[in-house]
């Protein structure tokens, strides 16, 4: 969802770098990059490991989420390009889909709401109704027996680099679209298709 469908990572960094500001801590993107794609438990765990004496972890936490739904508040989230004529597509289509996300299920059924697309989607798997984050499996295996489809059968769309490993874990077809950091080698060599927006996906649909 985040990063994929919303344009929400470039809130998340801002508000991320605003925070090491007021922290007094220097250049930390990369440890931002480390929690994308992770449910709150994983990405809590990820945050305390590296700001170890540098910060404290939850009240950077608690800072940071202040400062970005601050960021969103009274305004829906931006849509990528392409994520509205492929939604439709889909619709047209009658395909089934599904949301299968790290962020929570009520935080992220919201901000769907908010940006006009709930309405597109069968069913909404947040980060809390699994035991394992993304790069596990786990959302995916689950979202594929809400659509009661085989995980073969279904098609995953991903930004991130622990998505695109979750999906294809549960064994689906994944086509990541790059959203703030591009594919790594070692990401690449997995073998998964790479387009740079959902309105090449939904040409690929077509």
């Amino acid at each position: 969802m985040d990063g994929l469908l919303l344009d929400s990572e470039r809130i998340a960094l801002r508000a991320f770098n605003e925070t090491c500001r007021a922290f007094g801590l220097g250049d930390e993107t990369a440890l931002f990059m480390r929690c994308v794609g992770t449910n709150a438990a994983l990405g809590a765990q990820v945050l305390k490991a590296g700001l170890a004496g540098k910060a404290d972890d939850q009240a950077f936490a608690h800072a940071w989420d202040a400062r970005y739904a601050a960021a969103i508040h009274g305004q829906p989230i931006p849509l990528k390009p392409g994520a509205r004529a492929m939604l439709h597509h889909l619709r047209d289509k009658q395909i089934p889909a599904a949301v299968a996300t790290s962020t929570a299920t009520a935080r992220a059924t919201q901000k769907l709401r908010d940006a006009g697309i709930f309405d597109h989607f069968d069913h909404v798997v947040g980060g809390d109704q699994v035991a394992h984050s993304k790069p596990r499996p786990d959302i995916y295996l689950k979202a594929a027996a809400l659509l009661k489809a085989a995980p073969a059968s279904c098609l995953a769309l991903e930004d991130s680099e622990n998505g695109v490993r979750a999906a294809l874990a549960a064994g689906m077809r994944v086509i990541q679209i790059p959203d703030l950091v591009a594919p790594s080698d070692e990401l690449r060599a997995l073998g998964h298709e790479i387009v740079e927006s959902l309105q090449h996906v939904k040409a690929m649909l077509a």
